[in-house]
């Protein structure tokens, strides 16, 4: 069997540039490109470990080699930082790895492989860190939200909304919005509170709840609106209100 090494070589040095990359990207770190590519360098060097037979030793050396990656690209900051650093790495890799399998290149001549991977693996890469930030924006305004009214617990999934710019226009209340249906009201405590929206100025529904908790913080006497339209977001049945998180005590 023909092994092209230089070609290898050159491929690993370019794929473990663009997986350091893309991990520092997820982790929100910022290195120079020197220590990325002096990085790649000794894991391009790990090429040549097909010459050792024995797969312990084999399994010993590639942890050894990441380890040592990690320390190039971000230097030493703790053994929980070096340990989730190369957890991310690996799972980078591993999304790497399977996503080519899918394309089935090995099916493929030596030279057009070659070809196909060094086009494909940024473009994989870059979905994948797109795909990864996209969750992390999301997840970060997702609440679990605990509503006490009329002595009476309700939880919620929370989206916490920006956009959301509802105040009671006499009393300058911020307000939150839930599903109707997953909150029992008697609609003889309910409120029509006036509020200004992008189509002019209407009544919402509204109640006063004795307090609401979210992550062991709590705010008493919080005015919510009530819809009757499900929200877009998948399996969010509260909207907050910005300031709502920033009066928490």
């Amino acid at each position: 069997m023909l092994i092209y090494l230089d070609l290898i070589f050159l491929l690993n040095l370019w794929i473990d540039f663009l997986l350091l990359l893309t991990t520092n990207v997820i982790l929100k770190y910022k290195t120079s490109y020197i220590r990325l590519f002096l990085a790649s360098l000794v894991g391009a060097c790990s090429t040549f470990l097909f010459l050792i037979n024995n797969k312990i030793v084999l399994f010993i050396f590639k942890i050894l080699f990441s380890i040592m990656m990690q320390l190039i690209t971000n230097k030493y900051k703790g053994i929980k930082t070096l340990i989730e650093n190369t957890f991310y790495f690996y799972l980078t890799s591993i999304i790497l790895a399977g996503t080519l399998y899918l394309l089935k290149l090995d099916q493929l001549k030596m030279r057009y492989n070659f070809f196909l991977l060094f086009i494909l693996t940024p473009i994989i890469l870059k979905i994948y860190k797109k795909e990864i930030k996209k969750l992390d924006t999301y997840y970060s305004d997702i609440y679990a939200v605990t509503v006490i009214y009329k002595g009476k617990k309700y939880y919620f999934n929370a989206y916490l909304d920006t956009g959301n710019k509802l105040y009671d226009q006499y009393k300058k209340r911020p307000i939150s919005l839930v599903y109707t249906s997953k909150i029992v009201v008697n609609y003889k405590d309910c409120l029509f509170v006036p509020i200004e929206t992008a189509s002019g100025n209407t009544l919402l529904k509204c109640i006063i709840v004795e307090k609401i908790i979210i992550n062991n913080k709590e705010k008493n006497n919080v005015l919510i609106g009530l819809s009757k339209n499900q929200f877009q977001i998948q399996d969010i049945d509260m909207i907050l209100h910005k300031d709502i998180i920033g009066g928490l005590k």
